[in-house]
C-alpha cells in the first residue's frame, strides 16, 4: 500500500512520547513504506514513556538539511516537550509547515499540533489532540472535536490527528490509508 514513499517522522532530541513514535512507524513499515527519522540534531534522539526515559533511536536526517521534497507524507508524534522543543526551532517549523504548502499528508497525535500551531497551519482545519491543546489550537483558528481520529480535508492537504497512545489503532489506520491514498 506504501510501497516506494517515504515517510518523514519529526522529533526533537528529546522528549518524543516512544509509543507515538514506534507504533506509527511500524504500521508505515508494514505496510511498506520507508520511514525516516528527521530531528534538530544529528545522532539519537531520547524517546520518553511519559515522563520516564525509555528508548534512542537514531536520526535518519536533520531539518536543516532534509529536503521535503524527497518525502510523500509527514507524522508528527507528540509526548509534552517533543513539539515545545520543535516549535522552537525555525527550521523545524518551516519544515512541518512546507509539507502544507506542497499539499502533501500530515499526521499529528496528542501534543504535536502545537508545531502546526507555531507553523500557522491549522486556521480554517478541524482536529483533535490531547484535550489541554484544546484552547492554542482554537486561538490558532482551528476547530477543536474531542474525537479519537479526525481526518480533515478542509485545506490544501489531508491532515490527520488523534487525542492520546489510546487512540493509536485507529491513528495508524487512518495515517497508512491516507498516505497510501497520496
Amino acid at each position: 500500500m506504501l510501497d516506494g514513499k517515504t515517510i518523514a517522522f519529526l522529533v526533537a532530541p528529546e522528549g518524543v512520547e516512544q509509543v507515538e513514535l514506534t507504533e506509527p512507524w511500524k504500521a508505515v513499515k508494514q505496510a511498506g513504506g520507508t520511514p525516516r527519522l528527521v530531528s534538530t540534531s544529528p545522532g539519537q534522539i531520547q524517546a520518553f514513556n511519559h515522563l520516564d526515559k525509555a528508548d534512542t533511536f537514531a536520526v535518519d536526517d536533520t531539518v536543516d538539511q532534509a529536503d521535503p521534497a524527497s518525502y510523500d507524507g509527514l507524522v508528527l508524534p507528540g509526548g509534552v516537550a517533543n513539539p515545545d522543543f520543535l516549535r522552537m526551532s525555525p527550521d523545524a517549523v518551516r519544515f512541518a509547515r512546507s509539507f502544507f504548502d506542497a499539499g502533501k499528508p500530515v499526521a499529528a497525535i496528542c501534543h504535536a499540533p502545537w508545531t502546526l500551531v507555531e507553523a500557522d497551519v491549522v486556521r480554517g482545519r478541524t482536529l483533535t489532540s490531547w484535550p489541554s491543546l484544546q484552547t492554542d489550537l482554537r486561538n490558532a483558528g482551528a476547530t477543536w472535536v474531542d474525537k479519537e481520529v479526525v481526518v480533515c480535508t478542509e485545506g490544501g492537504n489531508t491532515l490527520v490527528t488523534s487525542r492520546k497512545p489510546d487512540d493509536l489503532k485507529a491513528f495508524c489506520q487512518a495515517v497508512t490509508d491516507l498516505f497510501g491514498d497520496k
